[in-house]
């Protein structure tokens, strides 16, 4: 009898510890999956946890120090010190891709999601304006643009104060560019030429906080240009890519 009670409860304990092995692995999958939730197709370039695959730029003339963090499986830009901002970089390079990320910005913040970026900046632009409302134009950081392009339709998608799905395709040395915002496209737009210096074709992905104000010593101020409120945020989910 007691070899049946012992049997018994070795088979009921092994039952248990399989079911807690399988809630521990169903655990660990979801945290792990669930700061990376891409569309089919995408590989995630920022896994929700830390900076891993991603760095500062120290040439960028937007500045040196802006304070990014990893918090609740977001990447966080603020400014620091106020009125200094920068441009986060994918440590690697691409040439053709879509890109998609979901994005939450401040009002009275002004920032980019930067296209082929070179390390101290210059890049294609897709801008976030939530100053002037200018956000998903087609701009130049740094260089001239030859075509630029407005997103005309997008108050028709746009939800302020909440996140918004941006998805970017780049082909082609002479850059063809679309953008979709929450899935609805804003414009198309093909270069008559390859804006960069010395024809590059491949660069980093980035995203800018954008430098808001100038500090004079000799004056003890600021020249401040109110494009970042202060404590204001620009926050970036689910960050994925595809090669072409």
């Amino acid at each position: 009898m007691c070899g049946l009670i012992s049997i018994f409860s070795e088979h009921f304990i092994s039952k248990k510890k399989i079911k807690l092995c399988f809630l521990l692995s169903a655990s660990l999958f979801f945290c792990q999956t669930s700061f990376a939730q891409v569309p089919a197709g995408f590989i995630p370039i920022f896994n929700g946890k830390n900076l891993e695959g991603w760095h500062i730029s120290r040439t960028s003339h937007q500045g040196t120090t802006p304070d990014v963090s990893v918090e609740n499986g977001m990447m966080i830009l603020r400014q620091k010190p106020y009125g200094q901002g920068g441009v986060i970089l994918s440590d690697k390079k691409y040439k053709n891709f879509e890109l998609y990320l979901e994005v939450k910005i401040d009002s009275f913040t002004n920032g980019g999601i930067f296209l082929r970026s070179s390390e101290s900046g210059i890049a294609y632009q897709v801008e976030l304006d939530e100053n002037s409302k200018g956000t998903g134009a087609l701009l130049g950081e740094r260089m001239p643009v030859s075509k630029g392009a407005k997103a005309s339709e997008i108050s028709k998608v746009w939800k302020a104060n909440d996140w918004n799905s941006f998805r970017i395709r780049m082909v082609g040395d002479t850059p063809r560019i679309t953008l979709w915002i929450n899935d609805v496209q804003m414009w198309d737009v093909v270069q008559p030429k390859n804006d960069f210096i010395a024809g590059v074709t491949e660069g980093m992905i980035g995203l800018q906080s954008h430098w808001t104000a100038l500090y004079s010593p000799k004056a003890n101020e600021w020249n401040g240009l109110r494009l970042w409120a202060p404590g204001a945020e620009h926050r970036f989910r689910n960050i994925g890519i595809k090669v072409l």
